[in-house]
Order: C-alpha cells, then structure tokens, then sequence
C-alpha cells in the first residue's frame, strides 16, 4: 500500500484546529503543518511528547546529524515507510549535509563503497536493531569505537527506537504524504518491505 494514495486511518484535522491545538500544546508550526502531527495532535498530549523527543535529538545533541539521518532513511527503507523516507530525503540534505547518492545508498548499505567505518557501524546497528530489537556486544563496541562517545552511542539507540516508532506511527496510521509531494524520491522506488493489498 502507498501512504500517498490512500485515506488516513484518522480524519486529518484542519489547518485552522491543527495551529490552534498546536500552539496550546507547544507544537511548532512548521511541525504542526505536516500530516502526521494533524493526525496526531488528536491526542495533544501525544504530540507534544513526540515533539519534544523529536527536537531532543534533532539539536545539541551528541550523535551527528548525518548519522542520524542515514538511520532515519534506513528505517524508512527496511520498515517501508513512505512517509518517513520522503520527510527526510528533504531534510537529510538541506540541514544535514547528506548527499542524495549517499541516501540511496542507504537501501543496500552493505554492498556500498560510499560509507566509511562509522558509517557502517551506524548502519549495522539499525539492521541489527530492527533484526532482534537489541544490540550485541559486538556491534555496541564497534559503534563506541567509530562514534568515540557513549553519550554519541546512547542517542543512537534513542534515534533508533525513535524513528522506528514514528514509521510505525506513519504506516499504522497510513498517513499520506502532503499534497505534490512525489512518492519515494528521488526515483519512486519503493522499498520491497511495503504492505501489498
């Protein structure tokens, strides 16, 4: 199924109760204006929590942004979330300095010559994640010796789990993507893992 091309599961609330709640609950506008926070601002107090997770780890935090954003678009690709991989194509390249054949990368890391060592253990640390819900021993050392912090290595576990549960949120919900945007850019490549009716 494409979350482009289907209802959400919960009546999008308008532009006009999307800012007034939002801006009861703290939820800025530039959150507010997309589909998932108009679905989720149903429960304020849920939003505001995501809001507040989100940004956490979004700035002054110790795992870089690029890290970040290369889990963030594997997730998108192993879980097949449209959504999720279409918010941050944008946002990987224009705030955190990915490139776009870095990002495409993503989709079979392993046979990849673009990503260096760190790269590889961030990127084998979400697989595995997703894989058995943990990390090993072994992956944890390699992430604590390319990431050279265990603050870096903790929020990775929280971006992880972080952007697993806003896929999880994105398909469950069957969000659809705002109007124009195109379904999985660059290329409308879909990821293999996405629900078939």
């Amino acid at each position: 199924m494409s979350d482009s091309k289907h209802t959400c599961r919960v009546e999008l609330l308008s532009p006009d109760q999307t800012a007034k709640i939002a801006a009861e609950m703290g939820v800025p506008p530039q959150l507010a204006d997309l589909n998932i926070f108009r679905a989720l601002l149903h429960r304020p107090r849920v939003a505001k929590a995501i809001h507040e997770l989100l940004y956490s780890q979004f700035f002054g935090g110790a795992l870089d942004g690029r890290w970040r954003e290369l889990v963030i678009m594997r997730i998108g690709w192993v879980t097949g979330s449209n959504y999720e991989w279409t918010q941050h194509w944008t946002v990987a390249q224009v705030l955190f300095g990915c490139s776009s054949d870095d990002l495409l990368a993503v989709r079979d890391w392993r046979s990849s010559k673009r990503f260096g060592e760190a790269d590889r253990a961030v990127l084998a640390a979400t697989d595995e994640t997703l894989e058995s819900g943990t990390l090993s021993a072994e992956t944890w050392a390699l992430c604590l010796e390319h990431l050279g912090s265990a603050d870096a290595c903790v929020e990775l576990v929280t971006a992880i789990a972080t952007w697993r549960l806003i896929s999880q949120i994105a398909r469950s919900l069957e969000i659809p993507l705002e109007d124009g945007v195109a379904s999985w850019p660059p290329d409308g490549v879909a990821s293999p893992a996405m629900r078939r009716d």
